[in-house]
């Protein structure tokens, strides 16, 4: 008979809160940046159009908390020097919201 001991926590929610952070982020980062346009948005541009930044930032930023939660597995369970990893994290997310605000913005703010 084992005895009884303590069980980590399961890593899903630990991905989901990881995740939610980083949209979170994600999407305060990208409203302070449009608030401007939202407030004065260009004639030519549908009613509409914030929420595709604010949709595709958003995920960009769930999308690289994600990464960052696998790369922090893999550091704990590698032993990988820990420097390294979140350097490559902070790289890594900030990577992603320019790659997400590029792509948000497209035909908007960056035309």
């Amino acid at each position: 008979m084992k005895p009884n001991v303590p069980t980590p926590p399961p890593t899903t929610s630990i991905l989901q809160k990881r995740i939610i952070t980083g949209a979170s982020i994600a999407l305060l980062l990208i409203t302070v940046f449009i608030m401007p346009s939202i407030l004065n948005p260009k004639p030519e541009w549908s009613s509409l159009w914030m929420f595709r930044p604010l949709l595709v930032v958003a995920i960009a930023g769930g999308l690289a908390a994600a990464g960052i939660h696998v790369l922090l597995v893999w550091q704990a369970k590698y032993g990988w020097p820990k420097i390294l990893v979140y350097g490559i994290c902070v790289l890594g997310y900030i990577m992603a919201l320019w790659i997400g605000t590029v792509a948000g913005l497209d035909g908007t703010l960056w035309n």
